[in-house]
Protein backbone atom coordinates (compact mmCIF):
# COMPACT_ATOMS: atom_id res chain seq x y z
CA UNK A 1 0.00 0.00 0.00
CA UNK A 2 1.30 3.44 -0.96
CA UNK A 3 0.01 5.76 1.75
CA UNK A 4 0.99 9.09 3.30
CA UNK A 5 3.03 8.77 6.52
CA UNK A 6 3.00 11.86 8.75
CA UNK A 7 3.91 12.98 12.25
CA UNK A 8 1.54 12.28 15.18
CA UNK A 9 0.59 15.97 15.28
CA UNK A 10 -0.31 16.02 11.58
CA UNK A 11 -2.24 12.77 11.96
CA UNK A 12 -4.25 14.27 14.83
CA UNK A 13 -5.31 17.24 12.69
CA UNK A 14 -6.50 14.91 9.92
CA UNK A 15 -8.22 12.59 12.38
CA UNK A 16 -10.16 15.44 14.02
CA UNK A 17 -11.30 16.67 10.62
CA UNK A 18 -12.60 13.19 9.84
CA UNK A 19 -14.21 12.97 13.30
CA UNK A 20 -16.29 16.05 12.52
CA UNK A 21 -17.62 14.28 9.41
CA UNK A 22 -18.30 11.11 11.41
CA UNK A 23 -20.26 13.08 14.02
CA UNK A 24 -22.31 14.69 11.27
CA UNK A 25 -23.05 11.26 9.82
CA UNK A 26 -24.16 10.06 13.27
CA UNK A 27 -26.56 12.99 13.58
CA UNK A 28 -27.88 12.40 10.08
CA UNK A 29 -28.38 8.70 10.89
CA UNK A 30 -30.37 9.66 14.00
CA UNK A 31 -32.54 11.91 11.84
CA UNK A 32 -32.99 9.12 9.28
CA UNK A 33 -33.99 6.67 12.01
CA UNK A 34 -36.65 9.10 13.27
CA UNK A 35 -37.99 9.48 9.73
CA UNK A 36 -38.07 5.70 9.33
CA UNK A 37 -40.08 5.31 12.54
CA UNK A 38 -42.49 7.95 11.28
CA UNK A 39 -43.30 6.04 8.06
CA UNK A 40 -46.98 5.15 7.63
CA UNK A 41 -47.94 1.48 7.85
CA UNK A 42 -49.86 -0.84 5.54
CA UNK A 43 -52.23 -3.43 6.98
CA UNK A 44 -51.45 -6.96 5.81
CA UNK A 45 -54.75 -8.32 4.55
CA UNK A 46 -53.58 -11.59 2.99
CA UNK A 47 -53.32 -14.70 5.15
CA UNK A 48 -49.81 -15.92 4.41
CA UNK A 49 -49.06 -19.52 5.45
CA UNK A 50 -45.56 -21.02 5.61
CA UNK A 51 -43.98 -24.42 6.14
CA UNK A 52 -41.95 -24.62 9.35
CA UNK A 53 -40.40 -27.51 11.29
CA UNK A 54 -43.46 -27.53 13.59
CA UNK A 55 -45.89 -27.62 10.63
CA UNK A 56 -47.99 -25.00 8.84
CA UNK A 57 -47.68 -21.55 10.42
CA UNK A 58 -49.24 -18.17 9.65
CA UNK A 59 -47.40 -14.89 9.53
CA UNK A 60 -48.90 -14.08 12.94
CA UNK A 61 -47.29 -17.21 14.42
CA UNK A 62 -43.82 -16.04 13.39
CA UNK A 63 -44.07 -13.16 15.88
CA UNK A 64 -43.73 -15.83 18.61
CA UNK A 65 -45.62 -13.75 21.18
CA UNK A 66 -43.81 -10.50 20.41
CA UNK A 67 -45.18 -7.38 18.72
CA UNK A 68 -42.38 -6.84 16.19
CA UNK A 69 -41.00 -9.12 13.48
CA UNK A 70 -37.98 -8.79 11.21
CA UNK A 71 -37.91 -11.04 8.13
CA UNK A 72 -34.80 -11.74 6.12
CA UNK A 73 -35.86 -12.54 2.57
CA UNK A 74 -33.21 -15.20 2.09
CA UNK A 75 -32.41 -16.05 -1.54
CA UNK A 76 -32.39 -19.76 -2.26
CA UNK A 77 -30.19 -20.97 -5.13
CA UNK A 78 -32.16 -23.93 -6.49
CA UNK A 79 -29.51 -24.34 -9.19
CA UNK A 80 -26.91 -24.94 -6.47
CA UNK A 81 -29.05 -26.65 -3.84
CA UNK A 82 -27.97 -24.13 -1.21
CA UNK A 83 -28.57 -20.63 0.08
CA UNK A 84 -27.15 -17.61 -1.69
CA UNK A 85 -23.63 -16.67 -0.58
CA UNK A 86 -24.52 -13.02 0.07
CA UNK A 87 -27.62 -13.85 2.09
CA UNK A 88 -25.57 -16.38 4.04
CA UNK A 89 -22.99 -13.68 4.75
CA UNK A 90 -25.75 -11.55 6.28
CA UNK A 91 -27.18 -14.54 8.17
CA UNK A 92 -23.81 -15.23 9.81
CA UNK A 93 -24.27 -12.04 11.85
CA UNK A 94 -27.64 -12.85 13.40
CA UNK A 95 -27.33 -15.60 16.02
CA UNK A 96 -25.45 -13.44 18.52
CA UNK A 97 -28.10 -10.73 18.24
CA UNK A 98 -31.08 -13.05 18.74
CA UNK A 99 -31.28 -13.00 22.57
CA UNK A 100 -30.98 -9.21 22.55
CA UNK A 101 -33.70 -8.80 19.93
CA UNK A 102 -36.02 -11.29 21.59
CA UNK A 103 -35.71 -9.60 24.98
CA UNK A 104 -36.50 -6.29 23.32
CA UNK A 105 -39.84 -7.45 21.86
CA UNK A 106 -38.46 -8.30 18.39
CA UNK A 107 -38.65 -11.70 16.69
CA UNK A 108 -36.50 -12.60 13.71
CA UNK A 109 -37.10 -15.18 10.99
CA UNK A 110 -35.69 -16.12 7.62
CA UNK A 111 -38.10 -16.90 4.81
CA UNK A 112 -37.07 -18.62 1.59
CA UNK A 113 -38.93 -19.90 -1.41
CA UNK A 114 -37.54 -23.42 -1.17
CA UNK A 115 -38.65 -26.83 0.16
CA UNK A 116 -38.39 -26.96 3.95
CA UNK A 117 -36.23 -30.09 3.89
CA UNK A 118 -33.62 -28.29 1.77
CA UNK A 119 -33.70 -25.27 4.07
CA UNK A 120 -33.27 -27.40 7.19
CA UNK A 121 -30.34 -29.32 5.70
CA UNK A 122 -28.56 -26.09 4.80
CA UNK A 123 -29.31 -24.53 8.21
CA UNK A 124 -27.70 -27.53 9.92
CA UNK A 125 -24.70 -27.32 7.62
CA UNK A 126 -24.17 -23.65 8.46
CA UNK A 127 -24.82 -24.12 12.19
CA UNK A 128 -27.42 -21.34 12.43
CA UNK A 129 -30.11 -21.19 15.12
CA UNK A 130 -32.44 -18.46 13.85
CA UNK A 131 -35.94 -19.53 12.87
CA UNK A 132 -36.43 -20.31 9.17
CA UNK A 133 -39.65 -20.95 7.24
CA UNK A 134 -40.50 -21.88 3.67
CA UNK A 135 -42.73 -19.75 1.45
CA UNK A 136 -42.74 -22.41 -1.27
CA UNK A 137 -46.55 -22.52 -1.54
CA UNK A 138 -47.12 -18.84 -0.75
CA UNK A 139 -47.30 -15.55 -2.64
CA UNK A 140 -45.23 -13.92 0.09
CA UNK A 141 -41.97 -13.58 -1.87
CA UNK A 142 -43.75 -12.22 -4.92
CA UNK A 143 -45.86 -9.76 -2.95
CA UNK A 144 -42.75 -8.36 -1.28
CA UNK A 145 -40.86 -8.17 -4.58
CA UNK A 146 -37.97 -10.51 -3.86
CA UNK A 147 -39.03 -13.34 -6.21
CA UNK A 148 -39.94 -12.92 -9.86
CA UNK A 149 -41.97 -14.98 -12.30
CA UNK A 150 -40.58 -16.28 -15.58
CA UNK A 151 -42.92 -13.87 -17.36
CA UNK A 152 -41.45 -10.92 -15.45
CA UNK A 153 -37.89 -12.03 -16.15
CA UNK A 154 -38.68 -12.49 -19.84
CA UNK A 155 -39.45 -8.78 -20.04
CA UNK A 156 -35.88 -8.00 -18.89
CA UNK A 157 -36.96 -5.81 -15.97
CA UNK A 158 -38.55 -6.49 -12.59
CA UNK A 159 -39.87 -4.28 -9.81
CA UNK A 160 -37.19 -4.29 -7.11
CA UNK A 161 -36.05 -1.71 -4.56
CA UNK A 162 -39.02 0.51 -5.45
CA UNK A 163 -38.15 0.84 -9.13
CA UNK A 164 -37.98 -1.17 -12.34
CA UNK A 165 -34.53 -2.69 -12.71
CA UNK A 166 -32.75 -5.25 -14.87
CA UNK A 167 -32.70 -8.77 -13.45
CA UNK A 168 -31.67 -12.17 -14.74
CA UNK A 169 -32.21 -14.34 -11.65
CA UNK A 170 -35.45 -15.43 -10.00
CA UNK A 171 -34.72 -13.95 -6.58
CA UNK A 172 -32.99 -11.02 -4.92
CA UNK A 173 -32.39 -10.21 -1.23
CA UNK A 174 -34.37 -8.03 1.11
CA UNK A 175 -35.50 -7.37 4.64
CA UNK A 176 -39.05 -6.62 5.78
CA UNK A 177 -40.45 -5.53 9.13
CA UNK A 178 -43.91 -6.05 10.61
CA UNK A 179 -45.90 -5.02 13.69
CA UNK A 180 -48.77 -6.92 15.36
CA UNK A 181 -51.17 -5.06 17.64
CA UNK A 182 -53.10 -6.43 20.61
CA UNK A 183 -56.09 -7.22 18.38
CA UNK A 184 -53.93 -9.41 16.14
CA UNK A 185 -53.80 -7.00 13.20
CA UNK A 186 -50.51 -7.14 11.29
CA UNK A 187 -48.92 -4.15 9.58
CA UNK A 188 -46.04 -3.92 7.13
CA UNK A 189 -43.86 -1.08 8.42
CA UNK A 190 -40.63 -1.20 6.41
CA UNK A 191 -38.67 -3.04 3.72
CA UNK A 192 -35.18 -2.55 2.34
CA UNK A 193 -33.33 -4.19 -0.52
CA UNK A 194 -29.87 -4.44 -2.06
CA UNK A 195 -27.32 -2.33 -0.24
CA UNK A 196 -30.03 -1.09 2.09
CA UNK A 197 -29.21 -4.00 4.41
CA UNK A 198 -25.46 -3.38 4.70
CA UNK A 199 -25.59 -1.93 8.20
CA UNK A 200 -26.77 -5.24 9.66
CA UNK A 201 -23.61 -6.90 8.30
CA UNK A 202 -21.05 -6.34 11.04
CA UNK A 203 -18.12 -7.64 8.99
CA UNK A 204 -18.51 -4.69 6.63
CA UNK A 205 -18.52 -2.25 9.53
CA UNK A 206 -15.19 -3.69 10.71
CA UNK A 207 -13.72 -3.69 7.20
CA UNK A 208 -14.71 -0.05 6.76
CA UNK A 209 -12.25 0.92 9.54
CA UNK A 210 -9.49 -1.48 8.42
CA UNK A 211 -6.59 -0.04 6.36
CA UNK A 212 -7.63 -1.75 3.11
CA UNK A 213 -11.34 -1.13 3.61
CA UNK A 214 -13.67 -3.54 1.85
CA UNK A 215 -11.04 -4.25 -0.79
CA UNK A 216 -13.52 -5.53 -3.38
CA UNK A 217 -13.73 -4.71 -7.06
CA UNK A 218 -17.21 -6.03 -7.81
CA UNK A 219 -19.45 -5.93 -4.72
CA UNK A 220 -18.96 -8.96 -2.43
CA UNK A 221 -16.57 -10.62 -4.90
CA UNK A 222 -14.56 -12.11 -2.04
CA UNK A 223 -17.42 -13.54 0.03
CA UNK A 224 -17.88 -17.32 0.41
CA UNK A 225 -20.03 -19.52 2.60
CA UNK A 226 -18.19 -19.57 5.91
CA UNK A 227 -17.35 -23.29 5.49
CA UNK A 228 -15.93 -22.77 2.00
CA UNK A 229 -13.09 -20.28 2.43
CA UNK A 230 -10.51 -23.06 2.30
CA UNK A 231 -11.83 -24.17 -1.08
CA UNK A 232 -11.14 -22.57 -4.44
CA UNK A 233 -14.57 -21.79 -5.85
CA UNK A 234 -15.88 -19.24 -8.35
CA UNK A 235 -17.67 -16.18 -7.05
CA UNK A 236 -21.43 -16.63 -6.80
CA UNK A 237 -22.87 -14.27 -9.42
CA UNK A 238 -25.75 -13.32 -7.11
CA UNK A 239 -23.34 -11.43 -4.86
CA UNK A 240 -22.75 -8.75 -7.48
CA UNK A 241 -26.51 -8.42 -7.85
CA UNK A 242 -26.93 -7.96 -4.10
CA UNK A 243 -24.49 -5.06 -4.11
CA UNK A 244 -26.69 -3.08 -6.50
Amino acid sequence: MNHAVVSPAEWLVARKALLAKEKELTRRRDELNKARLALPWVKVEKNYVFDAPEGKVALADLFDGRSQLIVQHFMWRADQGQGCVGCSFEADHVDGALPHLEHHDVSYVRISRAPLADIEAFRRRMGWHARWASSWDSDFNYDFHVSFTKEELAKGEVYYNYRMTEASIEELPGLSVFYKDDAGNIFHTYSSYGRGNEEVIGTYMYLDVAPKGRNEENGMDWVRHHDRYAKVEPVDSCCASEAA
